[in-house]
């Protein structure tokens, strides 16, 4: 109403209302939220960090300026004398071995232990024949120490390749030129004896009171051994339980002197009925006799 007195009419009173649009309201919960203030607390310097970091390697100068800086600081930190490795040293290993480490780790000295890789030196090492271990480490004073255990040859393995040493395990140590120069060796031949070093050792071993009649063992088909002796005799064991079939002709041998005879193979593969084969000259003097004593009971 007019303050005349007259109404006014097509005209409204509009009033001005402090409360916010629901957009506002919702933007300003949003923003109030833990996430966001910590994303805006810590986000936005990390942004402004990367975006300046950006800026500033933008150029190839400065980038390959501070590649360079950082490498000096690594390599001045590197070559301090109290990183550097001076000399090596090996023990546990005979003199021809530590030349053959020598030759296959060639460390030019001094060299920075950051240089070093331990564990490719020590793979390095294990990998040579006669090592069956070895440890490696830097010791104070800048030297490179090599910890080697040697492979202990225990027989003499020949082969159509030459003559080889054997460790208990049947891995090889290292080839020779004479079997005499580890004539105090047992000497087992064949393919697929060094697959059974093991049981070599337990048959030379049930043997020694055989003593130096004892030539060797031989595998024979990869699957069972003879057991060679002087005078051309063998005994030819059974692919099970070999020892125990020794053991038997030993027994028997101790008794009769079976393997004093002239036998030239005593035969234990079918362990119920052993067989023994004479010599041909035994043979031929046993039919000699038998048709000598044949012709005598047909005389008159």
């Amino acid at each position: 109403m007019h303050p005349s007195g007259v109404r006014l009419f097509g005209r409204r009173s509009r009033r001005f209302d402090p409360a916010p649009s629901r957009f506002s309201y919702r933007f300003q919960r949003w923003m109030l939220t833990r996430g966001v203030r910590r994303g805006l607390r810590l986000g936005m310097p990390v942004v402004l960090l990367v975006a300046v970091a950006g800026v500033y390697f933008g150029s190839e100068d400065r980038r390959d300026a501070a590649v360079a800086y950082v490498s000096d600081i690594k390599t001045s930190i590197q070559q301090r004398p109290e990183f550097m490795v001076n000399l090596m040293a090996i023990d546990g290993a005979g003199p021809n071995l530590s030349e053959d480490i020598r030759e296959i780790v060639p460390l030019d000295f001094p060299i920075s232990s950051w240089d070093l890789d331990v564990e490719q030196i020590r793979d390095t090492v294990t990998g040579l024949d006669p090592v069956k271990s070895a440890t490696v480490r830097v010791r104070p004073g800048g030297i490179l120490q090599l910890d080697v255990v040697e492979r202990q040859p225990v027989v003499v393995w020949r082969t159509r390749r030459g003559i080889e040493l054997l460790d208990d395990t049947g891995a090889h140590v290292e080839r020779i030129a004479s079997r005499k120069d580890y004539a105090n060796l047992p000497l087992i031949a064949g393919k697929g004896a060094d697959d059974h070093v093991a049981e070599a050792l337990a048959l030379m071993s049930t043997a020694r009171s055989l003593g130096g009649r004892v030539r060797g063992l031989v595998r024979i088909g990869e699957r069972r051994w003879d057991l060679v002796l002087d005078r051309g005799q063998r005994i030819m064991l059974p692919t099970e339980r070999p020892v125990r079939a020794l053991e038997r002709v030993l027994a028997v041998n101790e008794v009769q002197d079976l393997l004093e005879r002239d036998v030239a193979v005593v035969d234990m593969r079918l362990g119920q009925r052993p067989t023994i084969r004479m010599t041909k000259a035994a043979s031929e003097d046993w039919w000699n006799t038998k048709a000598t004593v044949g012709n005598g009971q047909k005389r008159p």
